[in-house]
């Protein structure tokens, strides 16, 4: 029993949103009978788009795209400046098209590993606090940059190019925040070692790959799919979200992102609200802020903890000042536009 119950905490602990998800969805069919109904609540574009996307990112993954490319950069670099630089953008490049997420699973170990290797690890934290930022600016680019972008997409059926106007303003700002703030690193030599080799592991791959795709997180979309759909469908609820909602969308975005991240946010507001740009924009500003507003936020977070964990504090601390002085600028931008 000791044993079952140790398992169910490390399970929540690794899977906190979906065990969250899963636990309100099934509270709300107490309050709605399962019916044929459910199947119309889950948004199937959304979670086969997802799926596929996965499913390219972990290919190139596993065939070390990405990290190649970063390794052949950093051959031509000769300053932590510049080293930290390229660390960063490649976060914010990469994330526009394989998802903010993944982006900082392949580039956050790399990092941390790379700035040891040049005896600078005294630069891990600001690098991996403005590679998530990074990250978090980067996917604001397409919808296919992130998983909340990927439900307004499929849920609004706005335009590739609509959707880039709608956040361009607030990804031009966010990127001279962060080159204001690389401004702050110090430009000192450094040499490039020997990090590593990769190892390119060819057997399996299929297996890897298919082993590799979150399928946790799609558990999760269809878990939300289920509580959003329920909530509609009791009278008193529908009722106090609308009237919350409505007219406030952007404010919503960035409040409930805060508390349970962007994802559910996105699901939650598109449920109640057809002011889709409004949500979009609040969705992704509300990514900046606590830790909790973005899945990244807390991969990076994560990884950091376990390669990193005697700078744990000082990450909270650096990483809370800046995502909160950015969310205050862009909240200044929309105030303005």
């Amino acid at each position: 029993m000791a044993k079952l119950i140790d398992k169910s905490i490390s399970f929540f602990k690794d899977e906190t949103v979906f065990s969250i998800s899963l636990l309100l969805a099934i509270i709300s069919c107490f309050f709605v009978k399962p019916n044929n109904n459910y199947i119309n609540y889950i948004n199937w574009e959304t979670l086969i788009l997802l799926f596929v996307i996965m499913i390219i990112v972990e290919v190139l993954k596993n065939l070390a795209v990405f990290e190649l490319l970063v390794r052949k950069l950093l051959k031509k670099i000769g300053n932590t400046r510049g080293l930290v630089s390229i660390l960063v953008f490649i976060c914010f490049i990469s994330s526009i098209f394989i998802t903010n997420d993944v982006s900082l699973i392949i580039f956050v170990p790399f990092s941390i590993l790379s700035l040891k290797k040049v005896k600078r690890a005294d630069l891990i934290v600001i690098t991996v606090c403005l590679q998530t930022i990074a990250a978090n600016v980067g996917c604001m680019v397409l919808p296919i940059g992130a998983p909340h972008n990927i439900v307004m997409y499929t849920t609004s059926n706005i335009s590739f190019g609509s959707f880039f106007l709608i956040l361009l303003p607030y990804v031009i700002v966010s990127l001279i925040f962060l080159i204001a703030v690389l401004l702050f690193i110090p430009k000192e030599d450094i040499a490039i070692h020997n990090i590593g080799e990769i190892q390119f592991k060819r057997n399996r791959f299929l297996k890897r790959v298919i082993k590799g795709v979150d399928y946790y997180l799609l558990l999760t979309f269809i878990a939300l799919f289920v509580l959003i759909g329920n909530l509609e469908n009791i009278a008193f609820f529908n009722t106090i979200f609308k009237n919350i909602i409505i007219g406030n969308e952007v404010v919503c975005g960035v409040i409930v992102s805060q508390i349970i991240s962007n994802v559910p946010a996105a699901m939650l507001l598109s449920g109640f609200s057809n002011n889709y740009e409004a949500i979009i924009v609040g969705i992704n500003i509300g990514g900046f802020g606590t830790l909790i507003a973005s899945m990244a936020n807390l991969i990076s977070y994560n990884i950091l903890v376990r390669e990193y964990n005697e700078s744990k504090l000082r990450y909270l601390l650096i990483f809370s000042v800046l995502n909160i002085l950015l969310l205050i600028i862009l909240l200044g931008v929309y105030a303005i536009t």
